[in-house]
Formats: structure tokens, sequence, C-alpha cells
């Protein structure tokens, strides 16, 4: 396969941005371009000058870390510069900003967030100190954390509810936002290959017997399809599509903590649990990677940030709900909406939990961990994660969220 329009390399990065006007975003002086793409879908690089910056996104006809081989459509971009508008005006504070979007090029150029981290990085080094007995560097707040990510998720979906919108603004909206390839590319990696022996699968051998006893498992097949179903046919509300710790960047800025969320090229609109489920999942098992290292106190304050985030988007739905467009639905009726929402969310951070153990990606978190951990600390979230799917129907309170008991195997 062969891109139909020019794909940016580092050299010319500074050319695209002189064309385009948008040189004035950079310092003076020369200007310097790394190639920061890593495992991504598209290709990043950051511009630097004069101690000023911008990220350049662009999104190839492939999915990048895979390469031609993978066909992915670009579009994908416009899902995110789509996801970006709605959040500029919800939550700024949370959302790097949008400066430029080119949709024949299928180019972001957006804020540099290099002086933050990416979450699983720090995460994961956090482990890594406390098995050598040091302090972990950089962890965030996990209540701060958890409140501003539970923020992002709630003003999101309820801005763009039918709750909120008229039927015509809605119908707009979920005609604008079809993202085909990568809801196609949800549904094989986390809905469907997890469950059955595919060559997309990777797992420990010493999880092999889990894993067949897993693909044999009748119940957990049907709950998968249920929620399968959910993704495919529940349209409440725009959603990020992606949301997980490597999604996410914390760090500081003018003193206090910064959380910034990005990457919703998966954005459509779909469940409101979808994205809380996959927090959720990527937050339990960081605290079973931190409770695998005999860090006790740091698995707990992660498991902290699960509840923190569930009990901020409560907080948002509870305070916007008088706004509601549709009065039709009834004040009574928001306590079981919310029921619902997290009994899917549990659902799905199993779905998520057993990707990142049995699945096609996997969690930094876990695969890090000395050998004599790294077995048992994945056999558990495996574990818990079949429970969170197979009885997600059954979770009545907040007390049911997600977590990886720290019972042997």
């Amino acid at each position: 396969m062969t891109a139909t329009y020019p794909l940016l390399e580092a050299g010319d990065v500074v050319d695209y941005l002189r064309r385009c006007g948008l040189d004035r975003l950079l310092g003076d002086g020369r200007a310097e371009v790394r190639d920061v793409t890593g495992g991504n879908m598209n290709r990043v690089f950051v511009a630097r000058a004069g101690g000023r910056g911008v990220a350049v996104k662009q999104a190839p006809p492939w999915v990048q870390v895979a390469g031609p081989d993978w066909p992915a459509s670009p579009d994908r971009i416009a899902a995110e510069a789509r996801a970006y508008g709605y959040l500029a005006g919800l939550v700024p504070d949370i959302v790097p900003v949008v400066h430029a979007f080119d949709a024949s090029s299928y180019v972001l150029v957006m804020e540099d967030l290099s002086d933050l981290r990416v979450l699983r990085d720090v995460l994961v080094e956090g482990v890594g100190a406390a098995a050598a007995g040091t302090a972990a560097p950089g962890e965030p707040d996990a209540v701060g954390l958890g409140e501003a990510v539970g923020r992002f998720v709630g003003e999101l979906t309820f801005a763009t509810s039918d709750l909120t919108m008229t039927a015509a603004e809605r119908a707009a909206l979920t005609a604008a936002a079809v993202n085909p390839d990568l809801c196609q590319l949800t549904l094989d990696v986390l809905l469907d290959e997890p469950y059955r022996p595919h060559e997309h699968n990777r797992f420990d051998p010493a999880l092999r017997a889990d894993v067949e006893a897993m693909y044999a498992d009748d119940a957990l097949k049907v709950a998968v399809s249920e929620l399968r179903s959910v993704f495919r046919s529940r349209a409440e509300a725009l959603i990020h599509g992606d949301l997980h710790t490597g999604s996410v960047m914390v760090g500081r800025r003018d003193g206090a903590a910064a959380v910034k969320v990005f990457d919703p090229e998966f954005s459509f609109v779909g469940p409101i649990g979808f994205d809380l489920g996959l927090w959720w999942a990527n937050l339990a098992i960081a605290a079973a990677a931190a409770r695998a290292s005999g860090r006790t106190d740091l698995a707990d304050a992660r498991q902290a940030a699960v509840r923190a985030s569930w009990d901020a988007f409560e907080r948002v739905w509870r305070s916007r709900w008088p706004s509601r467009v549709d009065t039709a639905f009834a004040d009574g009726y928001l306590d079981s909406w919310l029921a619902r929402i997290r009994r899917e969310a549990v659902g799905f951070a199993g779905i998520e939990a057993v990707r990142r153990v049995a699945g096609y990606s996997h969690a930094a978190d876990l695969t890090t961990l000395p050998d004599d951990v790294r077995v048992p600390a994945q056999r558990r979230v495996l574990r818990a994660a079949v429970r969170w799917i197979t009885e997600h129907a059954a979770a009545t309170s907040a007390a049911d969220l997600p977590n990886v008991p720290t019972e042997e195997p």
C-alpha cells in the first residue's frame, strides 16, 4: 500500500509548519525536530525552537506500528480533531490545545506536551523504584488523577448524550463521528480474538492452562457477547474510545499537578461505560503490579484512583442533570442510568484486562515485573478480569469497582 498524500518525515516538519503559517508557534532560532512516534498508530513529531514548540501528528493510511500490511483509514485523525473540538469547550485544562487541523494531509498541530510524561511510564517506573527500595519518581496524586479523568469522561458524555442534545443534533453527531475502521479494530482485539486461539494473541507460556480454560468457558463467551452487543449498539455519547494510562500525561506546570488526556482517535458515539472500564482496568493492573512488588501503600493509592474517577464522573452527571434538554427523563431515572453505566464499565474493565494479559497489546506494568512475581500477578489479573466480565451484571454499588484481589492463585 502507498499513501496518496505526502507523509511527513522529521526533516519535513519545519517546512510544513512554514508553508501552513504555523512556524509562528515556534520561538526564535534553529528548530529541532524529534520523532516521538514510538508504538503509536500515527506519526508524531515535536518541533521546538527558542523554548517554544508544537507537536505534529499525522495519520498514515495504515497502523504506523505495523506498517502498510495493516491498512487503516487516516480519517481517524479527523475523529480525533472532532473530539478535541468538543473537549476544548468542556475540559480545556485536561486536553492539549489544537492549533490546526489539515484535513487534506491528515495532520494535527497541537500543544507540545513534552514537559509532561506518559502516565503508564510513570507507573512502571514507580514499581521499579519500589523494587529497588527508592521513592517512586513522579508518582501522581491518585485521587487528583482519578478526579481529572472522571471529570473528563463525565463532561464529554453528558454534553453529547441524548439528555443534552436535540434529536437532530444527536443524529448529526452520530453520523459525523462514525469511525468504522477503529471500531472494528476494537471489536477484533478486545471483544473477539482474546477468547479463542488467534495469531494476534500473546501470553506467557506459564499461563497456557489459564488461557485455554478461558477459551473453553461458555459462560464467559456469552458475557463477552453481551458486552460486544453493547459496544456495537449503544450509541449513548461521544467517547474517547481508547482511554488508558498510555493516553494520559502527567507532571507539574506552574507549581501545580497537570493531567492531560490525549489520543482520542478511536472516538465515536458509543457506550459511556466503555471509557470508564478501560481506565479502571489499567489502574487496577498498575495497582496489582505495585502489590506484586510488595508496595501495598502504592497499590492502595493507585486503586483509590478507580473510585475517585467514578465519584468525579457521578458528580458531573448529578450536577448537570437539572440542565438536561429532554426533561421527559424523570429525576428518579438518573440513579438507574448511573447504575447501568457502572455495571457495563465493570464488564468492559474485564475485557480490557484480558487483552492486557492474553491479547494483542500487553501492559508494561506487568511485563516489566521480575520473573518471580510476573506470572502470579498476570494470573491474578486474568482471573479477576474473567470475574468482572461474567459477574458485571450483578455489580450493585461502587464497592464492586474493579480490584485485583491479593490472594495467590
